[in-house]
């Protein structure tokens, strides 16, 4: 069975994204595989490549074959390099060790590249956001708090107490001695009270009864007024001004 290291295609519309398989070359570019191996980005610059080295090596020795775009990554990641070593130490010019040490340095060498492309590339795109805009923005991470560890206030207690005891202490010793001096002064004030009260009882007592027995008071017959009326000069009453009987007209006209 041809056994093929290919891509699989994933992601969006537009925005590619592989995944390195160990598929049979019959089966669909999407559909079924053995094993996954790794991840490719062409997107990024550099681009970004995961791969497991060991795995893909393995399955090239024994056999598989890598579609162009998949050498050029194998190629990129050292496996190659890693199976022209092998087949040097086979032949006899040089030992395993010596192998093993050339394919670090190559590794190493080549991730440095790496990293100063991909710095590089970013320096570019910094400088063209601040050749168009003219300040340079700058993503601040939020700051998250710590979260308070219990071991850590039980501390910051013990010392509020040690500073809040004493002065609760000097604050409540006036306090409480002020009020038992109140309670000092009110005791003899209260027994004065009570024995006004007792000493009062019988006054108002008697004077109750004093008034229950007093006679009542008479009111006195107010005087009657007379009207004087004048005659002539001479007072007359009202009695004297009634008008006159016949007899006293009779003798009165003779």
């Amino acid at each position: 069975m041809p056994v093929k290291i290919r891509l699989q295609r994933k992601g969006r519309k537009q925005a590619p994204f592989y995944h390195i398989v160990i598929a049979d070359a019959r089966a669909p570019r999407d559909g079924r595989f053995i094993e996954k191996i790794g991840t490719y980005n062409p997107l990024t610059v550099p681009a970004t490549i995961e791969l497991n080295n060991d795995k893909a090596y393995q399955w090239l020795k024994n056999g598989a074959q890598p579609t162009d775009t998949v050498r050029a990554i194998l190629r990129f990641k050292g496996v190659l390099y890693q199976k022209h070593l092998d087949g040097g130490v086979k032949k006899g010019a040089f030992t395993a060790e010596e192998a093993a040490e050339k394919l670090a340095t190559w590794i190493e060498a080549k991730e440095g590249n790496v990293e100063a492309r991909r710095t590089a590339v970013g320096q570019q795109k910094q400088d063209k956001k601040v050749a168009i805009n003219g300040i340079a923005k700058v993503k601040v991470k939020p700051v998250v708090a710590a979260p308070v560890v219990e071991e850590e206030v039980a501390p910051a207690e013990e010392v509020a107490a040690e500073v809040v005891a004493p002065v609760v202490e000097e604050v409540a010793a006036p306090v409480a001695e002020a009020v038992a001096t109140v309670e000092e002064t009110a005791a003899p004030v209260a027994e004065a009270v009570a024995v006004v009260e007792e000493t009062a009882a019988p006054v108002v007592e008697e004077a109750a009864a004093v008034v229950e027995t007093a006679p009542e008071v008479v009111a006195a017959p107010e005087p009657e007024v007379t009207a004087e009326v004048v005659v002539e000069g001479a007072p007359v009453t009202e009695e004297a001004a009634a008008p006159a009987t016949e007899e006293e007209e009779k003798t009165a006209e003779a």
